[in-house]
């Protein structure tokens, strides 16, 4: 009997994170919902209820805690097939306002951290059949927004870092693909901007973090067996507005 396919995700305890450990489970995954909040974590597997499902406490910028995170996945489940690096962090600053520590730690946690999940899973990832990683972007990496130097500097270089794994892992049959989400209705967005960015969406309404979550679970299906390196955008038509 083929063996189920094992996800590790992380920023699993709310929002986009948690749809995507609720989408992939119902797609037959055996998942490793990961996130530094330990009590939304602890929620999100109460929920689901299942042995398919476990918590692991992880801070993406910790090598150590990345170290753990892979090795107690797989100690469960026994293997890891695919790794979504969701964890971000938004943070808006004007550039004369910015200070050196918030510059950093969106950085850390936006480009830093999925870079040691990919260095922490790649052996195991190198031993699976249909290996792919999923790095969770944003339109901030395709179009400047003010106020936000830190958080468009870190989402761009993660653009990068995708690319480059893609290209550098492809001869190893693991596939390196993002999205990029725009306006999603998660709590990372408060409600008065949430209500903003809504009355000038080409749309006329925000994402649903499910929809972004069916864009990972395509990307890690056999339906992509042939994509790797893409960039994937959810934004309801943002990217292409003039504003």
């Amino acid at each position: 009997m083929k063996r189920a396919p094992v996800a590790l995700v992380t920023g699993a305890a709310r929002g986009q994170g948690r749809a995507i450990v609720e989408r992939l489970r119902a797609d037959g995954f055996a998942v490793a919902a990961c996130d530094i909040d330990g009590a939304g974590l602890d929620a999100v597997v109460t929920a689901l209820g299942n042995d398919a499902v476990i918590g692991i406490p992880l801070d993406v910028t910790s090598r150590s805690q990345w170290d753990v995170a892979v090795a107690t996945t797989v100690q469960r489940f026994g293997s890891l097939t695919a790794l979504i690096n969701n964890a971000g962090v938004l943070h808006r600053a004007a550039i004369a306002d910015e200070t050196q520590d918030g510059f950093e730690n969106a950085w850390r946690v936006n480009c830093l951290g999925p870079f040691l999940g990919i260095q922490a899973a790649l052996e195991q990832l190198r031993r699976a059949d249909g290996a792919a990683v999923v790095n969770t972007c944003s339109t901030g990496a395709i179009r400047p927004f003010p106020q936000h130097s830190a958080y468009g500097a870190s989402k761009w270089a993660l653009r990068g870092l995708t690319q480059t794994a893609a290209a550098e892992l492809a001869t190893a049959g693991i596939r390196v693909n993002a999205v990029f989400p725009g306006p999603i209705a998660t709590p990372m967005l408060d409600d008065t901007t949430q209500q903003r960015l809504a009355a000038v969406s080409a749309t006329g309404r925000l994402g649903e973090p499910g929809e972004v979550a069916d864009a990972v679970a395509f990307l890690v299906s056999d339906a992509a067996s042939f994509i790797t390196g893409a960039e994937l955008v959810v934004d309801g038509g943002q990217c292409l507005q003039i504003r």
